[in-house]
């Protein structure tokens, strides 16, 4: 993810876009889970086609992983997860593109919501049901898009950047 030299204009507008967009994707999670809980509570799913509203409840992490665990371990875990994504984000800022910021934004909105709804109850509410792929929630796509968007901006960046001759 190597840019150009440090630009300390260009490493602030980073920060901002990491953390403006990490706040409001994370804001955007949480607002809309009470929506799912009360909307859903009753047992009911709304069929979308491919994807159903239904809610669930996980007291694990992905795919139900450490739901055996104690709750203060899981989060203990996962809020360090969290706030070791959003410090190595900010302290590379400067060798970042936006495109990779941006990806850790996402990463760290989704991991960031899903903390504070855990540390609210216990468990992560989820939502979104296909019948074949683990429910999920808002948060969880962050998640996987913020991971998909840092690989692509990888891929991306490696293609550009010309290789450095090695020392004969």
């Amino acid at each position: 993810m190597s840019v150009t030299a440090a630009d300390p204009t260009r490493t602030q507008r980073l920060r901002r876009v990491f953390v403006l967009v990490g706040i409001a994707l994370a804001a955007v999670a949480l607002l809309v889970e009470p929506v799912a809980r009360r909307q859903l509570s009753d047992g009911r799913s709304v069929d979308l086609g491919v994807l159903q509203l239904k809610l669930a409840y996980n007291s694990g992490v992905a795919f139900s992983m450490g739901d055996q665990l104690p709750t203060g371990v899981v989060l203990t875990i996962t809020a360090a997860i969290t706030a070791g994504i959003g410090v190595y984000a900010w302290r590379t800022a400067s060798a970042n593109s936006m495109t990779a910021m941006i990806g850790f934004s996402l990463m760290f909105a989704g991991a960031a919501a899903n903390v504070i709804d855990r540390g609210l109850d216990g468990k992560v509410t989820d939502y979104f049901h296909t019948g074949w792929w683990p429910t999920f929630n808002l948060a969880d796509t962050y998640l996987t898009c913020g991971v998909a968007l840092l690989i692509a901006a990888l891929f991306w960046e490696s293609t550009r950047t010309p290789a450095k001759a090695s020392p004969a």
